[in-house]
C-alpha cells in the first residue's frame, strides 16, 4: 500500500510538471526514455539477508519478469553507509508499468505462494528493517540501461553508484546538461561500463541525480577514474564556466556494490 501511494504520488507530480511545461512533460512525450525505481532494503545482520535473497531470487524478480519488467539489478552494498543493505534497480519503459506492478503482484498466485515466508514474517522477527524507494527518469542523452558485457559472460564485476546533489534546481539542470554534453563518452573512453544515468523525480535529498558504472574489479577503479580525469574532452567540458563542478554539485554519495548471484545486471 505504501509503495502504491508513493507511485501514485509520482503520477500527481508528473501532472504538475506537465502543466508547468517541465522536464517530465518532455519525457512522457518521448517513450524511449526509461523510468527506474531504485529500492534500498535496509536489514539487520543474521537471518534477514538470507531470507531476502530467497524472496528476491525465487519470488519477486521472477514475478516482475512475468510482468515484462526485465533486467532487474540486485546488489549488496559493499562500501557505503548502513550495511547490510540490498539495492534493487527496476527499469521500465513507462511510468504506468511501475504504478501497476504492485497490483499485478497481488494477483499473481505463483508470486504469492513463493513470497509467503517473506511476507508473513511476524513483527517481532521482520523480514527487513525499512525500504526506501526513489523514482528516476533516464537522461535524454542516455535513454536506456546498458547491461555490462561481463554480466552475460557471468564474469566478475563491481558497480559504483554515485548520487550528485545540487544547491538549486538551476544548478541541477546544469549538471544534467553536462552529462548530456559528452560525459557519457568520456566514461566509456576511460574504460568504465556505463549502466544508467537517472534524474530523480521522487525521492529524498533533492535536487539530485544518480548514475551507475561498472568495471571488472576494485583494483581498476582508481586507474579508470584517473583516465577519466586526464581525458582532454573532460578538461574542455570543465573549462566551461557554467559547468564549474564546485558550483553545481554540493554533495556526492558514493556506493560500491556487488551483484547478487541472481542479478540480471
Amino acid at each position: 500500500m505504501q509503495r502504491r501511494r508513493f507511485l501514485s504520488s509520482s503520477i500527481a507530480a508528473s501532472s504538475a510538471w506537465a502543466a508547468a511545461g517541465g522536464e517530465l512533460l518532455k519525457a512522457q512525450s518521448n517513450p524511449a526514455r526509461e523510468y527506474y525505481e531504485l529500492r534500498c532494503y535496509k536489514m539487520q545482520s543474521g537471518e534477514q539477508p538470507r531470507a531476502a535473497d530467497k524472496y528476491f531470487a525465487e519470488a519477486l524478480i521472477p514475478a516482475l519478469n512475468r510482468q515484462g519488467l526485465n533486467t532487474i539489478g540486485a546488489f549488496d552494498l559493499y562500501l557505503g553507509p548502513e550495511t547490510p543493505s540490498v539495492y534493487l534497480l527496476i527499469p521500465a519503459a513507462s511510468l504506468e508499468t511501475l504504478v501497476h506492478s504492485e497490483i499485478l503482484l497481488a494477483r499473481d498466485d505463483e508470486y504469492l505462494k513463493a513470497a509467503e515466508p517473506f511476507d508473513a514474517a511476524p513483527a517481532k522477527q521482520p523480514a527487513f528493517a525499512r525500504v526506501e524507494s526513489s523514482l528516476l527518469i533516464a537522461f535524454e542523452g542516455y535513454r536506456k540501461l546498458t547491461v555490462p558485457p561481463a554480466t552475460a559472460k557471468k564474469e566478475p564485476r563491481v558497480f559504483q553508484m554515485r548520487t550528485y546533489e545540487s544547491p538549486s534546481q538551476r544548478d541541477h539542470r546544469r549538471k544534467v546538461q553536462m552529462f548530456n554534453s559528452g560525459e557519457f563518452d568520456i566514461f566509456e573512453k576511460a574504460g568504465f561500463w556505463n549502466v544508467f544515468f537517472g534524474d530523480t523525480l521522487i525521492g529524498s535529498r533533492q535536487p539530485n541525480l544518480t548514475y551507475m558504472l561498472s568495471f571488472p574489479d576494485l583494483a581498476e577503479l582508481d586507474a579508470k577514474w584517473k583516465a577519466f580525469g586526464s581525458n582532454p574532452d573532460w578538461k574542455k567540458l570543465t573549462d566551461d564556466p557554467k559547468f564549474a563542478f564546485e558550483s553545481i554539485v554540493s554533495n556526492i554519495t558514493n556506493y560500491i556494490l556487488h551483484p547478487k548471484s541472481y542479478s540480471q545486471i
